[in-house]
């Protein structure tokens, strides 16, 4: 039976650079990102993102470990991002890295999307179960 877990995202630090530039090409940057949830998911969350930026959008993949508590249960997870940003909006897939989890959320799986704007906290959703 798969759960449903809901939070409130809110960035709080974004450290973007470029690297690989070439002139006339689309741009390419990494971003390390640390954040905070709260509600079903309590905790801090680090985020390596890689980025492509073109004419008219970018496209991001990236990875991040969540410390904190499921639905009251410890220990963390590593969630894997794929998105696009277009048009001012993020649009985000993410999943639960298999085999990623510790403490009690050994066993954890799941999903979940979000898209968000330009704001600095955003609500996230997770359907997840474990094995």
């Amino acid at each position: 039976m798969s759960m449903h877990a809901a939070a409130i995202v809110e960035v709080n630090e974004w450290d973007e650079k470029p690297y690989n530039e070439l002139e006339g090409e689309p741009r390419l940057t990494r971003a390390t990102v640390k954040q905070t949830y709260q509600g079903d998911i309590v905790g801090e969350g680090t985020i390596e993102y890689l980025m492509l930026y073109t004419d008219v959008n970018a496209t991001y993949i990236g990875l991040e470990r969540v410390i904190g508590t499921l639905a009251g249960r410890k220990g963390s997870f590593v969630l894997k991002h794929t998105g696009v940003y277009e048009d001012g909006e993020a649009r985000t897939v993410w999943t639960v890295v298999p085999g990623s989890a510790t403490g009690e959320l050994v066993g954890l799986c799941g999903e979940g999307k979000v898209s968000q704007g330009e704001g600095r906290t955003y609500p996230i959703t997770l359907e997840y179960d474990f094995e």
